[in-house]
């Protein structure tokens, strides 16, 4: 067991070797927090830790005979509000007689081998060997409620997932008004928040900044986890590198509105709290009914931002995407839809895949435009049946012939969403989400279908099994190209409304759910108009996800770069497009956009059939190097080099487990004449004591020397040497296989 209880002080540590979790039952009952961080030796009792300070004459003791305990002055594990802390609290509650929650003390808890599984939520999972549980009981008298803190600490890993769910064990209605998943007090504020923002087709950028007095925060209010902030935030010591000290990182495994803040009170105490947005949030709980909250997972690193990465990763690999893709081969896919747009029929579909199939293409992917009669984005949305005029005889006859290839075939769906010009909304136009009386917003000339009702949910399910069984289909791509407004449902009464966001992302859950369990080896990459949607939530249906509708080379080195602060590279959906792009205009050559490709699911995003002879001969070599390696890129360990947010140079590698081999990729995007900067790259995660062959030069290296002496890089035209120059002008790149012996 990786969890011990002292019980007469009330004490619980939990530990693996690598990080430790310590927390305590308080003077009045409520839980304490004592330390996160680096593993520590359990010892009888940690009350030292425990933080008493006398108060000043403003603050408000909890005892009349004890003026020294403040809970203004102690570390809370989960806070509330009213009892004298006046910083944000965890969770508010509304009763009829105008409670809120603020008396939870301690009861029991329990502790499990494993981790129990969440009914309708994804979350990550841990078999007996794997993991251990503990689960602590809170009470509150006053609202007739009990909440239970559920804390998991996997053996190998330096993470700790947190979640909470709350019961109603008394006869009146309670309503949950704000309920965070995870709350925890630093003892210090000397930290920098990292988190990642952006929007449309600029996703994931890294954002820095100093923790200052008062609360920052990041968060999303569209019903979906967005484009413009990730659920993801992380506290790096000012001293801390992408290599070395302290970090901590906390990922929401939820994918509607959520808040990420940290508070930093007079104390310089700095309090992370994540969960669901209270933001028009209002839950009806009924008497015996529990309302389970999402998960927070908690990564603490020593080894600097990339070790926080590591750690999300692997831990996302082996305990959050589902069994049948842990170890399968992706398929190299080609996406049709920037070769044709809604312009096609079933024979210029055909032709596409027999040119791509030629060039060594594993999947045909037909995208938006193959339903309804759907020749632009205004209508159709909701009628999943095939354009009689583009497909006269149908999804398995085109289905037929692109298997006939020995391809795969995949489609793609948008299955929340819905046109008024459609047969759907005419049948069934009070399926829509908000008021029919009152204007209604669009985006893309979409309204959205409401998922907070199974009657909807079932309706697409059975459409896209049949679908599925029909065509023998084995990867969907799930769009959602807008997010929430009018948030209103005519299936829930006034007084429900407030779980209208949730209920409907619980539904986008259950039709995963139902669709994932019937056809487990059908391959989902989630999209969201792009990256709108990126998060472990979604993961846990569909092991990747499209980065961005954004496809360029040069953009994708900080959209990619970002991305890795937490998700596995083998879930960072990424396509070679055409040139010049057709998101940005920018001309980059076939190497530099398959050289940044590479590093991800990899696939095509052109038409096959305008490629000149060279070119085919040039992607039918990059489809070798990647299907030698995709084992490597799957499985291996990510470095990150250098920053593309801090230079004009990016570069990353994947080293294996055993460390016998590593992939390299270095990119720089404009030239600089006769540059100051020596031509060689320090690399990353190797073994000191190996030789390693670079494949491309053939040139041999001890694992020290390339990590702390580095890689000599391709030669660099400087003005005069074009004799020897291997590489030059701008948007360069190159990548190196390293085989250890």
């Amino acid at each position: 067991m990786n969890i011990f209880v002292n019980e007469e002080n009330k004490q619980f540590h939990l530990t693996n070797g690598k990080i430790s979790y310590i927390f305590n039952v308080l003077k009045n009952g409520s839980l304490g927090h004592l330390y996160f961080g680096k593993s520590i030796k359990n010892r009888d009792d940690f009350s030292h830790f425990l933080r008493t300070d006398i108060p000043t004459a403003a603050s408000c003791h909890f005892f009349q005979d004890d003026p020294a305990y403040s809970l203004e002055t102690v570390n809370h594990e989960y806070p509330v509000y009213g009892k004298g802390d006046f910083r944000d609290a965890a969770i508010e509650l509304e009763t009829k007689d105008g409670r809120i929650g603020n008396g939870y003390v301690f009861k029991d808890y329990k502790i499990s081998h494993g981790k129990p599984k969440f009914n309708g939520l994804p979350a990550t999972y841990a078999n007996e060997k794997e993991a251990s549980t503990i689960t602590v009981q809170l009470v509150d008298e006053s609202t007739h409620t009990n909440l239970y803190l559920s804390y998991t600490i996997f053996q190998h890993y330096p993470v700790i997932t947190r979640s909470v769910a709350l019961e109603n064990v008394g006869t009146d209605d309670v309503y949950i008004k704000k309920i965070m998943s995870s709350s925890i007090d630093f003892p210090d504020s000397d930290y920098k928040m990292i988190h990642l923002a952006g929007t449309w087709s600029r996703e994931r950028h890294i954002e820095a900044h100093d923790l200052r007095p008062g609360v920052q925060s990041i968060a999303s209010i569209r019903g979906a986890s967005s484009h413009h902030h990730n659920p993801f935030i992380a506290l790096k010591r000012k001293t801390a590198t992408e290599h070395e000290n302290e970090v901590y990182g906390f990922n929401f495994v939820y994918s509607s509105n959520f808040l990420a803040q940290v508070e930093v009170d007079h104390y310089e105490v700095a309090r992370v709290m994540v969960g669901i947005h209270p933001h028009q949030f209002r839950w009806k709980l009924a008497a015996n009914e529990c309302f389970q909250a999402p998960e927070v997972v908690m990564v603490y690193s020593e080894k600097g931002l990339n070790g926080m990465s590591q750690s999300f990763h692997d831990l996302y690999r082996n305990h959050l995407i589902s069994e049948p893709w842990k170890t399968v081969e992706r398929p190299i896919l080609i996406n049709n839809w920037e070769a044709t747009y809604f312009d096609f029929d079933e024979e210029k579909l055909v032709r596409i895949a027999e040119s791509a199939r030629e060039l060594g293409i594993e999947l045909f992917v037909l995208d938006d435009g193959w339903f309804g009669k759907r020749n632009d984005d205004t209508s159709s949305l909701g009628d999943w049946y095939a354009d009689e005029e583009k497909l006269p005889k149908g999804l398995p006859s085109l289905a037929k012939k692109v298997n006939d290839l020995g391809m795969q075939f995949g489609l793609w769906f948008e299955p929340e969403m819905i046109n008024p010009n459609s047969q759907l909304y005419q049948s069934h136009s009070e399926w829509v989400v908000g008021r029919r009386e009152e204007h209604l917003t669009f985006g893309r000339n979409q309204l959205v279908l409401d998922f907070s009702r199974e009657e909807v949910v079932q309706y697409l399910f059975e459409k896209m099994r049949d679908i599925i069984i029909k065509t023998q289909l084995s990867y969907i791509k799930w769009d959602m190209n807008r997010n929430i407004t009018d948030a209103f449902s005519v299936a829930l009464k006034i007084d429900q409304q407030g779980e209208f966001f949730h209920r409907y992302i619980l539904g986008v859950y259950a039709l995963y759910e139902k669709l994932t369990t019937e056809f487990p080896n059908v391959l989902f990459e989630s999209c969201a108009g792009g990256g709108g949607r990126f998060d472990p939530g979604m993961f846990y249906y569909a092991p990747q996800a499209w980065a961005s509708d954004n496809t360029d080379a040069v953009e994708r080195l900080k959209i990619q770069y970002g991305t890795s602060l937490v998700y596995p590279i083998y879930s960072i959906g990424s396509h070679v497009s055409a040139s010049p792009n057709h998101q940005t205009l920018r001309a980059t050559s076939l190497e530099m956009r398959a050289n940044t490709a590479y590093f991800g699911t990899f696939g095509y995003e052109l038409n096959p059939l305008e490629l000149n002879e060279e070119e085919r001969s040039i992607i039918k070599d990059q489809i070798r190097l990647y299907t030698t390696h995709r084992s490597l890129i799957r499985d291996g360990d990510f470095y990150r080099l250098l920053s593309p947010f801090e230079q004009n140079e990016t570069a990353w590698m994947i080293v294996s487990k055993d460390k016998k081999e590593a992939l390299v990729g270095y990119y720089k995007v404009l030239t600089t004449p006769n540059s100051k900067k020596q031509q060689i790259l320090s690399l990353k995660g190797l073994d000191d004591d190996v030789l390693y062959t670079i494949e491309e030069t053939k040139q041999s290296f001890c694992g020290d020397e390339l990590m702390y002496r580095g890689l000599p890089l391709s030669i660099e035209f400087n003005g005069v040497n074009s004799n020897k120059a291997e590489r030059g002008g701008d948007y360069q790149s190159v990548v190196y296989f390293l085989k250890g012996k």
